[in-house]
C-alpha cells in the first residue's frame, strides 16, 4: 500500500500547546499512546530522551508534553502547561533520562516505560515534524504506525491460526481491515508475536474483549486515532 499524500494538516502542523511540533505536538502524541497502551492510569514513568529530544527538552517543553500525553491529554490541551503539577496532584511519579548522541534512534526519539497498578507497558516514538510520529518499538517489537487511523496493538503467543481467528473477530464486527504489521519474537519460550492493525473504522469494545479473553493472547488495546481534542483525562 502507497504512503497516503501529505495533507494540509502536515504541511502546516497541528493545533497545539507550545512552541514546536516536533518537540510538544509530537512529544504529547508518543506519551498519549503510551497510556493508551498501558490501559490503566500509570502511577510510575521512566522517560528517555535521545538527541535532538534529550538536548533541547527544557527550551521547548519537550518534558512538559511527554507527562501531558501520559495523563491523557491531547496536544492542544491547555492543562498541557501545567502538567508537571497535575500529574504530582495525580500521585503519578516520573524519571527522565537523557543520551544526546544515541545514532540509532531518530533525532528526536523517546522510550517510555509505563507502570499502573496491573499493567507495564515500554514503547520507543519519534517525532517527525508538525505533529506527526512514528512509533517503532511496542515491548521490544519492531513495529511501524502513526497511529492516524483506530489501531489495534494485539502481543500473543506465535501460535497457527492466530492471524486468522483475530481478522474473523473484526470482519464479524463489519470493520474493515486496512493494513497489518507483524512482528515475531521466537528467542522467547512460547514464542511471541505482535500485530499492529490499523481500522478503516471503530472496532467495538466488545470486539476487543472478546479478542482478550483468547487463552493465548497477552494483551490487546484499541488507540483510537488522535484528533485535537480528543483528550482521555478526567477532572
Amino acid at each position: 500500500m502507497s504512503a497516503p499524500e501529505p495533507s494540509l494538516f502536515d504541511i502546516l502542523g497541528p493545533i497545539m500547546i507550545g512552541p514546536s511540533s516536533s518537540h510538544t505536538a509530537g512529544a504529547s502524541r508518543i506519551g498519549y499512546i503510551a497510556r493508551r497502551l498501558l490501559g490503566e492510569t500509570p502511577r510510575h514513568a521512566t522517560i528517555t530522551l535521545y538527541n535532538s529530544f534529550a538536548r533541547t527538552h527544557k527550551g521547548h517543553g519537550t518534558d512538559c508534553a511527554i507527562i501531558g500525553g501520559i495523563l491523557g491529554f491531547a496536544p492542544d490541551d491547555e492543562r498541557i502547561k501545567d502538567a508537571f503539577e497535575i500529574a504530582q496532584a495525580q500521585g503519578l511519579r516520573w524519571q527522565f533520562k537523557f543520551h544526546g548522541d544515541a545514532t540509532r534512534f531518530h533525532s528526536n526519539a523517546a522510550r517510555l516505560l509505563l507502570v499502573g497498578e496491573r499493567n507495564k507497558i515500554e514503547i520507543v516514538g519519534a517525532s517527525l515534524g508538525g505533529g506527526r510520529i512514528k512509533i517503532q518499538e511496542i515491548e521490544g517489537f519492531s513495529v511501524e504506525f502513526n497511529a492516524q487511523l483506530d489501531t489495534l496493538v494485539v502481543i500473543a503467543q506465535d501460535i497457527p491460526g492466530s492471524i486468522q481467528r483475530i481478522s474473523g473477530v473484526i470482519s464479524e464486527s463489519n470493520v474493515n481491515i486496512a493494513q497489518m504489521f507483524v512482528s515475531r519474537n521466537r528467542d522467547e519460550t512460547p514464542p511471541m508475536a505482535s500485530m499492529v492493525i490499523e481500522l478503516d473504522s471503530p472496532l467495538p469494545k466488545t470486539s476487543i474483549e472478546t479478542i482478550e479473553r483468547f487463552s493465548w493472547v497477552k494483551f490487546a488495546r484499541l488507540i483510537e486515532s488522535i484528533q485535537e481534542g480528543s483528550s482521555i483525562y478526567e477532572k
